[in-house]
């Protein structure tokens, strides 16, 4: 893998004032992956290199108690880029921050701070975790109705495809921010999107997540329309995902990666799939983080709904792509539930956690799915072993509580704030009154 290019205060400050900077943005999560900002001018910036900016941490959700509130925004001279779709004179830049305590100490309900210590655990074992997420969107007319834009289809052309300017714009300001981009193209259900990420290590490709999202947005609101991440925003439609092809390399080389094996598969990739297998109803809480996630995790819309693994199926949770096989770097494994409203600090976390636990702890492969798993009966199902994901929110908080897993992976103060967090909205979407009941209750009874 190429080396990353590291930014220095001095580099940041010389090219904000080459460029204009006026503005600069400093971004952080909250546990639930919204991005928050506070914006400084460049007489500012050196002050803030130095020392971060303060906040109230106790308005941002899952955080800290207000007796305990004061936090600091220490900006990543590593992330330093212009926003291309602000003015240029007096342009503006962003920078990613880690959230310190006053004293300097890391604070551990940062989102990002949990990654670096899963990162930390992978490099302890000699590895370095690269993913390479596929990220699905909408495009609706308004906030208001999920309306489509066009009724095309997968890898269809203008003029079904009505967005791809919309995309082409998107992609021009990612690459602009440094993002690498490999593809784009009209996925299967109507208004619905995908631009794919050139594959990176999983700090660089969690801020890019963030990053894209905003964009995605951004575009799309000059354009006068709404671009979702929403999981199912349609009845009857394909969900939107964030299918994330993961490796692990030791230096220069793929651990996953093994050409003697039929599969190409190494032991140390068998182990880390495994690790996944076992721990995914544990961890999909938080790949998987909303109430409406779970509308996208039924059979018959092309995504996961059980427990099992690949080579060929694209319906099963885990498959390993075949497009360039015997090539050591393009050889990886794809996890296909994660949907791209999730906090992607906290996704990578768990997944590479699980990953690591099937590595350390040898854990066998079971065997390849060879049908589609969904056609088979409960019972079928049953004797084979196999295992669904959580069928709604309820279940997966359920299958995450006690997981000392997940706690590991998120720490104590992430795992009860978000778990209360997805408790909380659960207990409110089963007490609401929905157009579901309306519809087909009202008229009966």
């Amino acid at each position: 893998m190429p080396a990353i290019e590291l930014k220095d205060k001095e580099y940041v400050l010389k090219s904000a004032r080459d460029l204009g900077v006026k503005f600069i943005r400093l971004w952080f999560t909250d546990i639930l992956g919204f991005l928050k900002n506070v914006a400084i001018t460049i007489e500012e910036l050196e002050e803030a290199l130095e020392e971060g900016v303060g906040f109230d941490g106790s308005s941002i959700e899952g955080f800290t108690r207000s007796e305990e509130s004061d936090m600091v925004a220490l900006p990543d001279p590593n992330t330093f880029a212009v926003l291309p779709w602000r003015p240029k004179a007096n342009a503006v830049a962003r920078m990613f921050c880690d959230i310190v305590r006053p004293g300097g100490e890391p604070f551990e309900g940062d989102p990002r701070y949990v990654l670096k210590q899963n990162l930390k655990k992978a490099a302890e074992l000699g590895y370095t975790f690269y993913v390479g997420p596929e990220l699905e969107h909408f495009y609706f007319k308004s906030a208001e109705e999920p309306i489509p834009l066009d009724a095309g289809g997968y890898f269809d052309l203008t003029p079904l495809d009505l967005a791809s300017n919309l995309r082409r714009e998107t992609i021009l300001a990612l690459e602009e921010l440094g993002i690498g981009v490999e593809f784009s193209h009209h996925e299967v259900a109507p208004s619905q999107h995908e631009i794919d990420f050139r594959y990176a290590d999983a700090l660089t490709m969690a801020d890019n997540v963030m990053t894209y999202r905003l964009v995605t947005k951004e575009i799309a609101l000059e354009h006068g329309v709404y671009a979702t991440f929403m999981p199912k925003p349609m009845a009857g439609q394909n969900g939107s995902g964030m299918h994330v092809n993961i490796s692990l390399f030791k230096g220069e080389r793929n651990a996953f990666f093994d050409p003697n094996d039929p599969a190409h598969l190494s032991g140390v990739a068998k182990s880390f799939l495994a690790g996944i297998l076992k721990h995914v109803r544990e961890f999909t809480v938080v790949t998987n983080q909303w109430v409406n996630s779970y509308k996208r995790l039924t059979p018959g819309y092309e995504a996961p709904a059980y427990v099992t693994w690949a080579l060929t199926n694209r319906a099963d949770l885990v498959r390993v792509p075949r497009a360039k096989p015997g090539k050591e770097e393009a050889c990886r494994i794809e996890l296909r539930s994660p949907d791209p409203a999730c906090n992607p600090y906290l996704a990578f976390s768990a997944i590479l956690a699980a990953g690591l636990d099937g590595i350390r702890k040898k854990e066998s492969l079971p065997p390849e799915a060879q049908t589609n798993v969904a056609s088979l009966s409960p019972a079928e199902r049953s004797q084979k072993g196999i295992q669904a994901l959580p069928r709604d929110l309820g279940e997966a908080i359920e299958a995450a509580s006690g997981s000392a897993l997940l706690k590991s992976a998120l720490g104590d103060h992430i795992y009860s704030s978000f778990l209360r967090n997805k408790q909380m909205e659960w207990e409110k979407y089963c007490s609401a009154v929905t157009d579901f009941d309306l519809k087909t209750y009202l008229p009966l009874l």
